[in-house]
């Protein structure tokens, strides 16, 4: 496998897939930290997070062609608006959804699997209706045009390096409102103990309801960020959906810090074995590693202590 190229070729090649493992992991970070959140602190297992990455692709699609009709002239700047409006549509479609369907199904993780498995299947069909059934891709200012070039053999894309400028910003902030906010702390003591969070005060209904908002508007963001890689399906979600999970379930369902070193992982080992493997043969055994690592650490990488 590895004796066609001599050490350099390696050295570049190793480098560039790396690289390229960075950009899919700042996709699954942002992806998994959403559906961490909804799923590692709320216990519902959200089989339509999918569709709400891809609601913020969508958002971005529509913000970039208004953009490039009516304000030629800002063009430059749009994704940042079409950012925080992927984040409100995706969020406000988060709270509508947890008001009419989830909050009737709490302690019941089963049948969230598929009432919400059926909401993927209703939302794929919203965005066949709408939007068609083709792939649609964003226009990319040119400020995010081009590579830089690291050495002769490696160049980086511009886009991807603002891909995990964003993974990195958007997971400093989701560590800022879990550990720093108010909301946070009111997350956390739930979490624990719902029924004495309710009795100091704590409004957990309304919690609730904002926690899993906060989930779906990241993957909004997500979806923002995956417009700058590759181009927007009604089905594009199902796509990433399986390997979030694996991610949030590999690093522990309730770590921020797992969740990250979970996608890193990932991302970078299905990069590598996809230049020398097909792409199917590079997940069949990223998934036999990480089921076998789950065989002896079923509580993933990073666990919470909690006091029993």
């Amino acid at each position: 496998m590895f004796a066609d190229y001599s050490w350099p070729e390696l050295g570049a090649i190793f480098a560039m897939q790396g690289f390229a493992g960075l950009i899919l992991f700042s996709v699954f970070v942002l992806m998994a930290l959403g559906l961490a959140i909804i799923f590692g602190q709320m216990g519902v297992i959200n089989m339509a997070h999918g569709e709400f990455m891809i609601l913020g692709a969508y958002v971005t699609y529509l913000v970039s062609n208004l953009f490039a009709d009516y304000m030629p002239a800002l063009f430059g700047g749009y994704f940042f608006l079409a950012m925080a409006l992927a984040f409100l549509a995706s969020g406000a479609l988060g709270l509508l959804v947890e008001w009419g369907l989830i909050r009737h199904l709490y302690k019941r993780p089963l049948d969230t699997l598929l009432a919400t498995w059926g909401l993927s299947l209703i939302l794929q069909q919203v965005y066949r209706s709408v939007f068609g059934a083709r792939e649609v891709g964003v226009s990319i200012p040119d400020w995010m045009m081009g590579s830089l070039p690291i050495t002769d053999l490696i160049e980086v894309p511009i886009n991807g390096i603002f891909v995990m400028t964003l993974a990195v910003s958007i997971s400093l902030s989701v560590y800022i409102l879990m550990f720093k906010s108010t909301w946070g702390r009111q997350v956390r003591a739930i979490n624990n103990n719902r029924v004495m969070a309710d009795a100091v005060g704590i409004n957990t209904a309304w919690t609730d309801r904002l926690t899993f908002g906060i989930g779906c508007g990241v993957a909004g963001v997500a979806g923002s960020a995956f417009t700058m890689i590759g181009s927007t399906g009604p089905t594009a979600g199902q796509l990433y959906i399986v390997d979030t999970f694996l991610v949030v379930v590999f690093g522990g369902a309730a770590s921020l810090l797992g969740t990250i070193a979970s996608a890193f992982s990932i991302s970078q080992a299905q990069s590598i074995m996809e230049f020398f493997l097909s792409g199917s043969m590079a997940k069949v055994l990223t998934l036999l590693v990480v089921v076998g690592i789950l065989m002896i650490r079923p509580q993933g990488l990073f666990a919470l202590k909690l006091r029993k």
